[in-house]
C-alpha cells in the first residue's frame, strides 16, 4: 500500500488557526486501508485494468472528499464505521474524473499526484476503462455497504446526481467549451461549483447521512462542501498560477497556456484570493446545525491554507 509521499507539500498555515493536516493524514491513512481491501487484486484478470485502478486510486494524495465524508458522518453524531465505505466510494469517484480529466482528449496532463499520469503509464484506451470500472465499482460499494435500504439508495441519489451532466462532468463540459474565450463570472462560477463543488457537496451530504443526520443537517452539510469546493477550486485556481510543480503535483501554469476559465483570470490574484476567504466564511456559517469538533472548519480552512 502506498505511502503519503508528498501530502501537504507546499501547505502553508493561517495565523491563528491550527492545521488540520495530522487529522487529515491519519484519516487519509485509514482510508487507504479500506481502499486497498475493496479495489480489485493487481493479479487478478483483467489484471492490467486492475493494476491502473488501483495505480490511480492508491496514489498519494489529500483524501479531501473522504475526509469530508468522514468528518460529516462525525458532525451528525455517526460513527467513522458508517461511513467508510461511503468514503472509498466518494474517492473512488474522484479518482474516475482525474483519470479521464488528464486524457489527451481533455486535458492531456502527464503528471498527477507528483507521477505520471494513468494513461502515460498503461496507455489511453485502459486509463479510459480503468476511470470506468472505478465508476462502477464506486456504485457498487455504495449499493452493498452496511446501511438501510433507504440510506443506499438516497446515498447513489447523491452521487449519481454530483456525477453527472448537472454535476461534475456537465462542469467538465463547460471547462472544455469555456477554453480560449473571454471568462464570465456566471460561467465561472457554473465550471466551480460542478466540477470540483458538487462532488465535496456531495461528500458531505453522504456523510452526514450515512452517520444518522437530519434532513436539516444533511442539507447544512451538502450546502457548506459546496461552498468549500468552490472555495478550493479558487484556491487551486491560484495555486496553478503562483505555485511549482512540486507545490501542484502536475504541471504548473498549466491553466493559463490553455487559456481555462480561472478565477486569477477573470478577477486577478489578490481579488481571487479574498474570494476564497469569503468562500470559506460562508461554508462555516452553514456549520451551526451540527456538532462539529473543528475537523469541518479546519477543513474549510485548509482547502485555502495554499494560498492564503
Amino acid at each position: 500500500m502506498p505511502g503519503l509521499g508528498g501530502f501537504g507539500a507546499g501547505v502553508g498555515k493561517l495565523p491563528g488557526v491550527p492545521s488540520v493536516l495530522p487529522e487529515l493524514q491519519a484519516l487519509a491513512l485509514r482510508v487507504d486501508e479500506r481502499l486497498d481491501a475493496l479495489l480489485p487484486a493487481p493479479d487478478r484478470r483483467p489484471s492490467n485494468l486492475h493494476q491502473a485502478m488501483r495505480y490511480s486510486c492508491l496514489a498519494p494524495g489529500k483524501r479531501l472528499r473522504p475526509g469530508l465524508c468522514l468528518a460529516s458522518a462525525a458532525a451528525v453524531g455517526g460513527r467513522e464505521s458508517d461511513a467508510m465505505d461511503a468514503a472509498c466510494a466518494l474517492e473512488m469517484l474522484h479518482c474516475f474524473s482525474l483519470i479521464h480529466d488528464d486524457l489527451p482528449a481533455i486535458d492531456d496532463d502527464h503528471l498527477r499526484r507528483g507521477r505520471p499520469t494513468c494513461h502515460i503509464v498503461y496507455g489511453e484506451a485502459i486509463a479510459v476503462l480503468a476511470g470506468d470500472a472505478l465508476f462502477a465499482l464506486a456504485l457498487e460499494v455504495l449499493a452493498t455497504m452496511e446501511a438501510s435500504p433507504e440510506v443506499r439508495v438516497r446515498a447513489l441519489q447523491i452521487l449519481t446526481r454530483a456525477a453527472g451532466s448537472d454535476g461534475l462532468v456537465g462542469g467538465e463540459v463547460v471547462d472544455v467549451e469555456a477554453e480560449g474565450s473571454e471568462p464570465d463570472a456566471d460561467t465561472l462560477h457554473y465550471i466551480h461549483t460542478r466540477k470540483t463543488g458538487a462532488l465535496m457537496a456531495a461528500s458531505c451530504e453522504i456523510g452526514a447521512l450515512v452517520g444518522g443526520g437530519s434532513p436539516e443537517q444533511v442539507a447544512a452539510l451538502g450546502r457548506f462542501g459546496l461552498d468549500l469546493g468552490l472555495a478550493f477550486q479558487i484556491a487551486d485556481d491560484l495555486l496553478n498560477e503562483l505555485g511549482s510543480e512540486d507545490q501542484l503535483g502536475k504541471a504548473a501554469g498549466s491553466d493559463r497556456a490553455r487559456g481555462k476559465a480561472t478565477y486569477p483570470a477573470l478577477y486577478g490574484v489578490e481579488r481571487s484570493r479574498e474570494m476564497a476567504r469569503q468562500t470559506v466564511d460562508d461554508a462555516i456559517r452553514e456549520l451551526g446545525t451540527v456538532r462539529d469538533t473543528g475537523l469541518l472548519r479546519g477543513l474549510a480552512e485548509f482547502s485555502i491554507e495554499r494560498v492564503a
